[in-house]
């Protein structure tokens, strides 16, 4: 086959890229160039796709001794992934701009100027499984990124490979060592590429302004104000700007946004426990909707936050009705599904979640 292998300038898309030429496939180089002015993105282990990630992309593809070449879609990742991340915070929402950048960029924009081209894949450095269409969590759980895949669709998958997917990070090192490759002992990127400060509080404020609200306890008894609810998400317990706990002595935590009104909700942790999760945007990573509900296991966030549930298609979105509550549940983020088999670890669908309903708890019954 002829794969495209997207090399961040990383290890893990070094070596998968690496092992796309093992298996004997014809294999092109290529670095994502997603900001007109690169040195705004950040560098070192705090970032990707920078100007010293590209340099390192080319000395691994000449390593490898495959042709490489840089494109430019800093364009549309402004409007997919950088604008959607404003508008969506300004809206209420905390979103998952990797998981943008994965369905609007890797695995759509990139794909398809690959497939034109003539390829019949593209390779990255994911953390995940995939055979015969079918998602699967990685081997190593601390880096799994299933979730962050999950919004790919069943013609995206079928164009994608995930080389590195099946092996721990540590052996990945080992392996890109063996190999010469420069990256080997380079850092993980880490926190958000277009936001060079790590301030994202800042970053937001700049592009969307102050827009004062208030913060309201359970009672509606306002506790003070602040500068605008993309400042805030779900769960949030610290930088209030609160002078201290509740009366009571316990910690307030970020229980509801309202951008219409520009309110803030805070809440007792027990205030936080969602029962069923709404969501918009359905994928199915098999391509056929299911016909009822499903038996499932969703995760909210990321990193953790898993439940087992029932889940059911309606109107192109989903509802699932979580079994055990889970906190920290915000509008924005995608709800992930996976089979609840003793593995638990194949992806059924997700959804962009658009609301919550919460969980019964004493002192609200």
């Amino acid at each position: 086959m002829r794969v495209l292998a997207a090399m961040s300038g990383g290890v893990d898309s070094a070596v998968a890229a690496a092992r796309a030429v093992d298996a004997g496939h014809e294999v092109v180089g290529v670095h994502l160039a997603l900001s007109a002015t690169p040195g705004t993105l950040r560098t070192g282990s705090r970032g990707c796709c920078s100007k010293e990630d590209a340099g390192d992309a080319r000395r691994a593809a000449d390593v490898l001794g495959i042709p490489f070449y840089v494109w430019d879609f800093a364009d549309r990742f402004k409007e997919d992934v950088i604008d959607d991340f404003v508008a969506s915070y300004a809206a209420g929402e905390t979103p998952n701009p990797c998981l943008r950048c994965n369905e609007k960029i890797k695995f759509s924009a990139l794909a398809d100027r690959a497939v034109a081209l003539g390829f019949d894949a593209v390779a990255t450095g994911h953390y995940a499984r995939l055979a015969d269409g079918v998602l699967r969590r990685a081997v190593d759980a601390d880096k799994d990124q299933s979730y962050v895949l999950a919004v790919l669709t069943a013609d995206q998958l079928s164009r994608a490979m995930f080389p590195v997917g099946d092996t721990p990070k540590p052996q990945i090192r080992a392996e890109a060592a063996e190999r010469g490759l420069a990256v080997a002992d380079k850092p993980d990127s880490h926190d958000i590429c277009f936001i060079p400060s790590g301030d994202t509080r800042a970053f937001l404020g700049a592009k969307i302004g102050i827009r004062p609200g208030a913060i309201l306890d359970s009672a509606g008894q306002q506790l003070g104000v602040h500068e605008g609810v993309h400042g805030f998400t779900i769960g949030q317990r610290k930088g209030l700007g609160l002078p201290g706990p509740a009366a009571d002595g316990r910690p307030r935590y970020v229980t509801g946004i309202d951008p219409g009104t520009g309110t803030v909700h805070v809440g007792t942790a027990e205030e936080l426990q969602v029962a069923t999760v709404l969501a918009d945007r359905a994928i199915w990573t098999s391509g056929a909707t299911p016909a009822g509900s499903i038996d499932c296991v969703a995760q909210v966030r990321a990193h953790g936050g898993t439940a087992p549930a029932a889940a059911e298609p309606v109107d192109g979105g989903l509802v699932v009705r979580l079994r055990e509550p889970l906190t920290g549940v915000a509008r924005g983020q995608a709800v992930v599904l996976y089979r609840p088999d003793p593995a638990g670890d194949e992806v059924i669908g997700s959804g962009t979640i658009s609301g919550t309903e919460r969980a019964l708890t004493d002192s609200s019954r």
